[in-house]
This record gives C-alpha cells, sequence and structure tokens, in this order.
C-alpha cells in the first residue's frame, strides 16, 4: 500500500493547537487520529474535505485542485481538497485503485437540527480489497482480501470476498511459501493483510514481481491471536466446533481467517452477514499449476495483453451469470484431480450437451438471474439499493423455471444441484409487495414504497399532496364545534395555516383557539392540531424520504437475514451456469 506521508497527528501538537482550531476541525482531527494509515474523507454539507497531507496526496492522484483554508497557529496554511459527495464513489475508486485506504467520515444529523457541531463518525473504510461499490467491479472477477500467518515453518492463508462473502482458508507445513504462490495465482487477491514485523519470502517483497504488487497492510499481531480467531469464528457462524468446516485442527488457518473477518468487519462497520460458510482447501482437492505454467498456457491472461482474448477461459465461457463466470474461472485455475467429481462433471456435461431443449431452457432461466452474491453483500453491508433489491426478486422468480428445466435430468451432480437451488420465493414476495413496480436508482429519489403498505406513509403522501381534505376535515369539525359557520381555515406563506374567525362571532372562538394576528375583518388563530398540520405539511417531503427509509431498512433487515438460503441458491446457479456452459462450448 502506497505509504502516506508522515503524519502530524501526534497527541502533543494536538493538544498545543486544540485551542485555536474551530470544533469541526477538532473533530476532523481525532477522526484521523482513529485512522492515521487512510485518507480521511470529511463530510462538510455537499463535499467531502480532505485537509493536511491527505490533501495533498489526494490532490496528485485525483488531479484536482489543492487549496487552502485557515491558517495554522505559526501562520501557515492549511492545504485543502474536496470532492462532491453525489460522486465520492468515482473518486474513491480511483484511490483504491492505486492502493490507497480511505475512511468515510460522515454528518450523522442534520446540519439543521443541530446543535453546536454537526456529529460525525467514520462509517466505513475502503480499501483495495473492500470496494466502496462492488458494482464498478468486473462482474466475472473476485476481490479477494488474503491475510497470511506465517508460523514455525508452516503459513496459513484466510480468503475472504467482501462482496460476495466467499470465505475460504488453507495452511501448508510443505513447502509453505511456494504453495501460496500457486495459490495466490489460481486465487488472486487485491489486498494482502499480514502480522507485523513477519518475515516474508523475497518474492512477496521484490518490486519486480506481480505479487509485491499487491497493496500490503500490517496489522498488529495480536489480531492473528489462534484463541481469539477461533472464538470470533465460532461466534459468527454460531456454531460449538470448526470440525464441519475441516480446520479445527489448523491453527495458522484458523488466526489468518480470524484477522481477516475482524479486519473487514471493523473496516465495514458492520456484521458480515453474508460470509455463511467457511471452506478448507486440502493438499488433493485440486491440481496445483505454478504461475510459469498457468501463463504459458495462456488459461485466463492473454501473454500478449493480459487480457481473455484468445485464453482458455474465453473459448469455454459461455455462462450467462456473473456467478459462473467467476465460478468456471475458478475451475480452470483449481482443476479436479480426484476421479469421481472428474466423473459427475463430465456426465453433467454429457447429458446436457444431448439434452437441446432443457439446455435452452436452462439457459434462458439463468439469463435473467442478476449476480445475486453482490447483492447479498450490498444487502448486509447496508449499501443495496432500491433496484438492487427488485433485481434480487426478478432474479428468485426466475429461477422456478431453471427447476423445472432439469425435472427429467439423470446425471447425479446435475440433480444435486438442481435439488440445492431452492430459491427462497418469500424474499421475492416480501421485496414485490413493499416495492413499487419499477423502483427508482436511489432511496433519496423518494416513491420507493408501494401505497397501502404503511398508514403513516400513505398519510404523509397525502399530506405531501396537499393536504386539502385533512384542512376541510378540521374546518368542518371546527364549524361544527364552535358554531361560526362563517369559520375558514387558510394558509399563506408568512404565516402558515390559521383559523379567521369574524368579529361579530369573536366571542365564540374557544379558550384553546391561540391568536396569532388581527386584521380588519376579525382575527386569526392557530391550534395545536393546526400547527401541528402545518408542520407535517412544511417538512410533508423530508418526513417521507425519512418513513420511506425507514422501511426500506427494515425490508433490507429481512432479506439480510436470508442470506444463508441465498447463498445456497446461488451457489447452486453458478455451478449449473458452469455445466450449461461446458456442455453448450461442447455442441
Amino acid at each position: 500500500m502506497p505509504a502516506l506521508p508522515e503524519s502530524l497527528y501526534s497527541p502533543t501538537p494536538m493538544a498545543v493547537a486544540a485551542s485555536s482550531q474551530t470544533p469541526a476541525m477538532q473533530q476532523y482531527h481525532r477522526m484521523k487520529a482513529e485512522h492515521p494509515d487512510a485518507l480521511l474523507l470529511f463530510r462538510m454539507g455537499d463535499f467531502y474535505e480532505l485537509f493536511h497531507e491527505d490533501a495533498v496526496v489526494a490532490a496528485r492522484v485525483l488531479d484536482i485542485a489543492l487549496t487552502s483554508r485557515a491558517k495554522e497557529k505559526d501562520g501557515s496554511p492549511i492545504p485543502m481538497c474536496g470532492v462532491p459527495h453525489h460522486a465520492v464513489g468515482a473518486y474513491v475508486a480511483r484511490l483504491t485503485d492505486q492502493g490507497f485506504r480511505v475512511a468515510l467520515c460522515e454528518q450523522m444529523e442534520d446540519p439543521r437540527l443541530a446543535k453546536g457541531v454537526v456529529r460525525r463518525e467514520v462509517v466505513r473504510v475502503v480499501s483495495p480489497g473492500a470496494p466502496l461499490d462492488s458494482a464498478a467491479l468486473p462482474a466475472a472477477e473476485s476481490s479477494f482480501v488474503l491475510a497470511l500467518c506465517p508460523r514455525a515453518g508452516a503459513v496459513g492463508a484466510a480468503w475472504l470476498e467482501p462482496t460476495t462473502g466467499t470465505f475460504e482458508v488453507a495452511e501448508w507445513a510443505e513447502d509453505p511459501w511456494e504453495r501460496l504462490r500457486d495459490e495466490m495465482g489460481a486465487q488472486p487477491a487485491r489486498e494482502l493483510l499480514v502480522p507485523r514485523g513477519a518475515a516474508l519470502p523475497a518474492w512477496l517483497l521484490d518490486a519486480g514481481q506481480p505479487e509485491a504488487a499487491i497493496p500490503r497492510s500490517e496489522l498488529e499481531e495480536r489480531l492473528f491471536d489462534a484463541a481469539a480467531a477461533r472464538r470470533e469464528l465460532l461466534a459468527h457462524f454460531g456454531v460449538l466446533s470448526l470440525e464441519a468446516f475441516g480446520c479445527e485442527s489448523l491453527s495458522g488457518a484458523l488466526s489468518a481467517a480470524g484477522a481477516v473477518l475482524r479486519h473487514l468487519r471493523d473496516a465495514q462497520k458492520r456484521d458480515l452477514g453474508h460470509v455463511v460458510d467457511l471452506r478448507t482447501r486440502h493438499h488433493g482437492d485440486a491440481v496445483a499449476i505454478d504461475g510459469v505454467t498457468r501463463r504459458n498456457l495462456e488459461l485466463v491472461e492473454s501473454l500478449a495483453d493480459g487480457s481473455r482474448r484468445a485464453t482458455l477461459l474465453e473459448v469455454l465461457d459461455e455462462t450467462a451469470t456473473a456467478m459462473g463466470a467467476r465460478r468456471l474461472r475458478e475451475a480452470i485455475l483449481r482443476p479436479l484431480r480426484e476421479i469421481e467429481p472428474i466423473r459427475d462433471r463430465l456426465d453433467a456435461v454429457e447429458e446436457l450437451a444431448f439434452r437441446t431443449r432443457e439446455r435452452g431452457a436452462l439457459r434462458d432461466a439463468l439469463a435473467t438471474v442478476q449476480d445475486l452474491d453482490r447483492i447479498m453483500g450490498r444487502v448486509t453491508l447496508g449499501t443495496a439499493s432500491p433496484r438492487d433489491l427488485g433485481a434480487l426478486a426478478r432474479s428468485l422468480r426466475a429461477l422456478p423455471a431453471a427447476e423445472e428445466a432439469l425435472a427429467a435430468v439423470q446425471a447425479p451432480l446435475l440433480r444435486r444441484q438442481a435439488k440445492e437451488l431452492a430459491p427462497p420465493l418469500f424474499l421475492a414476495e416480501d421485496v414485490e409487495a413493499t416495492l413499487v413496480d419499477e423502483p427508482p436508482p436511489a432511496l433519496r429519489d423518494g416513491g420507493v414504497i408501494r401505497d397501502g403498505v404503511d398508514a403513516e406513509l400513505d398519510a404523509l403522501r397525502e399530506t405531501a399532496s396537499g393536504g386539502r381534505t385533512t384542512i376541510a376535515a378540521i374546518e368542518e369539525r371546527e364549524r361544527a364545534r364552535t358554531g361560526i359557520a362563517s369559520l375558514k381555515v387558510r394558509f399563506n406563506r408568512v404565516f402558515g395555516y390559521y383559523i379567521e374567525v369574524s368579529k361579530p362571532n369573536l366571542h365564540l372562538a374557544p379558550a384553546d383557539y391561540v391568536r396569532k394576528q388581527t386584521v380588519a375583518g376579525g382575527e386569526r388563530f392557530i391550534t395545536p392540531e393546526l400547527k401541528e398540520h402545518e408542520d407535517r405539511v412544511l417538512r410533508a417531503d423530508e418526513l417521507l424520504l425519512a418513513r420511506e427509509a425507514a422501511l426500506f431498512e427494515a425490508l433490507r433487515g429481512r432479506v439480510a437475514a436470508a442470506a444463508r438460503a441465498v447463498r445456497q441458491t446461488s451457489e447452486a446457479a453458478s455451478w449449473l451456469d458452469v455445466l450449461q456452459s461446458l456442455a453448450e462450448v461442447a455442441t
């Protein structure tokens, strides 16, 4: 990872300068001290601002203007640059592509309602392996964060893909670094985590080697504690033993797994609920292909330009889904070596090759399935949009047709995957019953929740549309209560809503009427009910968005709770996609 300039945020200078800083800048310095290894994007109104060394670095990398703000106590200006909040995703992606970590500090309350300085918190730390927006990643490629734990001649490793929830571990005692290098070729990582001060092999440190170019973070040794890691994993998966995952006795692998899980959970500021399984790689699972062989065979990358053009992957890839494309790439780089799984795969491909009609129906069904893994990743990380949930519902609705297409198949692998497909249609029903048919791209656009879903939301919509019915009802009720037939409820931009009573009827005004204004023909009053209605009308849009956000968050929580079921469906769909792709190529 590119090194940030030496920090200015030591406790002593901060203490000295604090009295000369604005409350917002004191807040900024506290946040920066908590994240010294990241560029801090500090939300101020419609912009994310960077200051001091962070601003100098970001301005250079992003090619944006470097300015300055109020001077330090010694008279020197404070470097500053900023990016618009609505475009922050693109800027963050450019920074992480260059190997930087980015801490996003958000305003946690409405500045108009805040008393004193607006409360801010770092809501997420974005890194090369944990991007802000998974939709910006190539659909067919993974984004793994790899943690390494070298111990006593052995090396433990853990791969965690934060956008999909894929989690795998391995440990090697014989030629561990070479085995690791082969595995890194088969499962490339976008970020490395290692214990601080760990002795690493030359090829991980040599700038001329591709593995050394992967951004690397050194973590405290305590994060790799084996006992703490085991407790972390048991709690996360809700189990009493790790035997079922095949790694109970692999202390190095467990240490790496605990470190990467804690690191990413802390960075995302959320539980990684879409990480529902842990797999252990064993020596006999796949053929080990060293880097030279992999490159010379041009399995997934061309020697000419590094693209997939004229590679084995390009020849074999007729997949219909993003999940299937990633699964096929993995299958090519980690080919089977046991005869029974190979036979099962060949039998499945052969049957689909001859079942032209069924294969066509399967392809048609899968063609409408979106990237379930990454959608669920965004759901559990709290970044899924209304359209993401709409896409999830449509994708789940498409999968029964895939089940139907495979109803008559005989190959064991096909039957097994068809059975595992089991799309959780109750989620689709929930989403369809809650969201409008064509949700907007962002929650802030409004109009996300259907009419009739929530009485409070419906009332707010009526209020936002003018509230004429409510005003007419109040007017009719007040005339009946007071006996003033000429009583009127009116509105103007200066005084808002008011009740107007003519002079001859002033003696009939109830005690709860509060005088607002005297006019030529009488008096204008307000009541608590009318004031409340006025507040609701004037803040209708804001209240609407807040209520829709609450209802959407509740829906997103219900979807997140079904992460395991969606994960099972996605995995089965990805394997069926790979098998139909191979059969399509075979024909």
